[in-house]
């Protein structure tokens, strides 16, 4: 892409199609951010990789399984240090490492207003990720304010609650924290922080702030003005916000009911899965700022206007 950064890019077998992972060149060998998912070729596309080049270590911007699926047979391949945030990995574990994790989830969305036959439509559509799945478990933590190879770890809350990035002279290896085109997705889930909006905004806050010339995506184009990009998806979230409290008066209404209007009767299980949880960390942060009010009667959860 230019000097000391090139662009791997892997197929998802779903939308959008694509993970962009980066290599970054040091003294030595290279960094390779991100993974893509545990496909059959994958073993193979890491061996020519390591052929090629002398990989020196691994870097997993968040536990999302098109970053981090292929991350142990890109270790295998490479035989690199794989680092990770120490959250992100947690997070990692108790998600994609636990059997209990789907019944967790779909206790979930039936608290927030699911019907029973869609939460097993959306239970079924977030396991069919498991089988591409290969985490490296004990990476090396990483955390914010730490070096990789001379590129600085930021801390990136919010489309994942460990997400990282790595910056180094106004560039920003940005994980999915910013894309070119759509908005990443920031949904609240369980065992997660409370409020993952607050914290991406935050985070927006923060990206804009570090004088960027560049940030290169996990998916698209690079971004060439990464402060007009962070500042264009705050304002979406501002407009969204207030979609969401007009949806809201003096009746109760769940997440699942106010995801409706928002995103669309039509959903398929997948779309509808990140339609809820993105509905609720709209919900939750209009509670943060006073806009809105939490409910709990008999294990469902529910929502009105202030």
């Amino acid at each position: 892409m230019f000097e000391g950064v090139a662009r791997l890019t892997l197929p998802l077998p779903m939308k959008p199609g694509h993970v962009h992972c980066y290599l970054l060149e040091g003294a030595d060998g290279w960094t390779l951010v991100d993974t893509g998912l545990a496909l059959p070729d994958s073993d193979e596309r890491f061996a020519a990789l390591a052929r090629e080049l002398q990989i020196a270590r691994i870097v997993v911007t968040h536990f999302h399984p098109d970053h981090v699926g292929g991350a142990e047979q890109a270790r295998e391949a490479t035989g690199a240090a794989v680092f990770q945030g120490e959250l992100d990995y947690a997070q990692c574990v108790h998600v994609w490492g636990n059997d209990e994790w789907p019944r967790v989830i779909a206790t979930w969305f039936l608290r927030h207003g699911v019907p029973d036959p869609v939460a097993n439509e959306l239970l079924e559509a977030g396991s069919a990720y498991r089988p591409f799945i290969r985490y490296a478990p004990d990476p090396v933590p990483l955390r914010a304010g730490d070096s990789v190879d001379g590129w600085d770890v930021a801390e990136l809350p919010g489309h994942a609650d460990g997400h990282l990035g790595l910056v180094r002279d106004g560039v920003l290896i940005a994980g999915d924290h910013l894309l070119p085109r759509i908005t990443p997705a920031v949904g609240l889930y369980p065992d997660s922080r409370p409020d993952p909006l607050g914290d991406y905004l935050g985070s927006l806050e923060r990206t804009a702030a570090l004088g960027l010339r560049l940030a290169l995506p996990g998916h698209g184009d690079p971004i060439d003005d990464p402060s007009g990009r962070a500042a264009e998806i705050v304002e979406h979230h501002r407009r969204r916000l207030d979609e969401t409290e007009a949806g809201l008066d003096e009746t109760p209404r769940t997440g699942y009911d106010v995801s409706i209007p928002l995103f669309g009767a039509d959903l398929a299980p997948a779309a509808r899965r990140f339609a809820v949880a993105e509905t609720l960390s709209h919900l939750e942060r209009l509670v943060s700022e006073g806009r809105a009010r939490r409910h709990e009667n008999e294990g469902r959860v529910s929502y009105t206007d202030s």
